[in-house]
C-alpha cells in the first residue's frame, strides 16, 4: 500500500509491502514452505480438530477472530432475531389476554395499541433500542407484560455491550499497529568488531513510538534427536544486540540489530556456500512492545530464508543531520553495499585469525594505494632547464 502511493519506492521493498512483481523469479529450484511469513503471518494449518466446542466456550474471543463480513453477519443477525423472538413473545401475550380480539371490550389492553404480529414486532423494537413513539406501552393490566419488559432490556443491553465490544476490539486490534512496523528485505552478514555479525534494519513509520520495544530472534529448522526422532520445526532462541545492548531497543529511527556470531550461536558453522543450499535455515525475528497512543501491546514479525541472508553486505547509511535536526530517507532502507568479509565461517575465523589479519592488511592497502595514484595523478609536471638557473 505504501509503495502504491508513492511514500516508499518498490525497489527498496520492505517486509511489510509484497514482493515487486517486476523482479526475475527463477524456479529451477522450490523454496520450501516458510513457518512465518514475511508479512508476519503464521503459515501454519491446522487439521482434524475433533474438539470445536472449544472454540464457542471463549465466544468474544471467537467473534473477534472472526473476519468482517462474518461479524457483520453475526452483528445484524443477533439483533433481528431477538427483535423477531420478542415480537412474537408480546403477540402471544396480546393473543392471550385477547387483545387481538375484533370486539374489543372494555378490559384495558396488556399492551396498547398491538393489533397484529406487525405492531407486536414494532413494539419489540422500541422497547429493546429505547425508541418511544408514543403509540404503544406497556399497562398495568398484565404483570407478565411488565416481566417481559424487563427481560428484553437486559437482553437488548447484553447483546449491545457484546456486539460493540467486538468491533471495538476487531477495530483496535494490534496487528494494525504492526502494519507501520518494518524490516528489511534481506538481512546481511559482514564483520563488525572483529566478528562476523547477523544484521538487520528495523524501524517504524509512525511518529508515535512503540514503548519498551524488545526485539526477539530464533533459528527454526528441520533436526533430528540422537535417538531418531525428527523435529521439524525446531526452534533456537538466539540473542540479539543493538547500539545500547540488551534486547531492549528506542525506535526513534531505524535501527540496525546484530547478532554476534559465536560459539554459542546456531550459525557458528555457517559458510557462503550455505546459504544456497541451506533449505532447512529459517531465522524467525519477533518485535513487540506497547502502543503509545492505545496502551495495547503489539507485535511484528517477519522470516529470512538462506537466499535473503546477504553474505559479504553492510545496509548504507540513512540517518542525516539537517537543519538541526535528523532526517531519515526511507528510499534507502533496504540498500546494502559490499564490503571485505572472509569467506569462511565464524568457527574457521576463531580457530585462525591469519585469515581476519589478512583481511585487514589488504583492506589496509587498498586506500593506500588508491590514495597514492591519486596523489601522484594530482602532482604537477614540470621540469627545470640549465637556462632558468643561470
Amino acid at each position: 500500500m505504501l509503495s502504491r502511493k508513492g511514500i516508499i519506492p518498490e525497489e527498496y521493498v520492505l517486509t511489510r509491502l509484497a514482493e515487486d512483481p517486476a523482479e526475475p523469479r527463477y524456479r529451477a529450484r522450490e523454496r520450501r514452505a516458510r513457518f512465518v511469513s514475511k508479512k508476519g503471518n503464521c503459515n501454519v494449518a491446522h487439521k482434524n480438530i475433533r474438539e470445536q466446542g472449544r472454540f464457542l466456550q471463549d465466544v468474544f474471543t471467537t467473534l473477534v477472530d472472526l473476519k468482517w463480513p462474518h461479524t457483520l453477519l453475526i452483528f445484524t443477525m443477533s439483533f433481528l432475531c431477538s427483535w423477531l423472538l420478542f415480537a412474537m413473545v408480546w403477540w402471544l401475550i396480546a393473543f392471550a389476554h385477547g387483545d387481538l380480539a375484533p370486539n374489543e371490550g372494555t378490559a384495558e389492553p396488556c399492551v396498547t395499541s398491538i393489533h397484529s404480529f406487525s405492531s407486536a414486532f414494532l413494539f419489540s423494537i422500541e422497547v429493546q433500542v429505547t425508541i418511544g413513539f408514543g403509540g404503544r406501552m406497556v399497562t398495568e393490566e398484565c404483570p407478565l407484560a411488565i416481566l417481559i419488559l424487563i427481560v428484553q432490556n437486559i437482553v437488548g443491553l447484553m447483546i449491545n455491550a457484546i456486539m460493540l465490544g467486538c468491533i471495538f476490539m476487531k477495530t483496535a486490534q494490534a496487528h494494525r499497529r504492526a502494519e507501520t512496523l518494518i524490516f528489511s528485505k534481506h538481512a546481511v552478514i559482514a564483520l563488525r568488531h572483529g566478528r562476523l555479525c547477523f544484521m538487520l534494519r528495523v524501524g517504524d513509520l509512525r511518529k508515535s513510538m512503540i514503548i519498551s520495544a524488545t526485539i526477539h530472534m530464533q533459528v527454526v529448522r528441520k533436526t533430528t534427536s540422537p535417538e531418531g526422532e525428527v523435529v521439524p520445526l525446531h526452534q533456537v532462541d538466539i540473542p540479539m544486540e543493538n547500539g545500547v545492548g540488551g534486547n531492549s531497543i528506542f525506535l526513534v529511527a531505524p535501527l540496525i540489530i546484530y547478532h554476534v556470531i559465536d560459539a554459542n550461536s546456531p550459525l557458528y558453522d555457517l559458510a557462503p556456500s550455505d546459504l544456497h543450499h541451506h533449505q532447512d535455515l529459517e531465522i524467525i525475528v519477533i518485535l513487540e512492545g506497547v502502543v503509545e497512543t492505545t496502551g495495547i501491546t503489539t507485535q511484528a514479525r517477519t522470516s529470512y530464508l538462506a537466499d535473503e541472508i546477504l553474505w559479504g553486505q553492510r545496509f548504507v547509511p540513512i540517518v542525516a543531520e539537517e537543519d538541526g535536526r535528523y532526517s531519515v530517507d526511507y528510499s534507502k532502507f533496504g540498500n546494502t553495499i559490499k564490503v571485505p568479509t572472509p569467506l569462511c565461517t565464524a568457527r574457521q575465523l576463531d580457530e585462525d585469525h591469519s585469515l581476519l589479519e589478512a583481511l585487514t592488511l589488504a583492506s589496509a592497502r587498498g586506500p593506500l594505494r588508491k590514495r597514492s595514484l591519486a596523489m601522484a595523478k594530482a602532482k604537477p609536471k614540470f621540469s627545470i632547464s640549465p637556462d632558468s638557473l643561470s
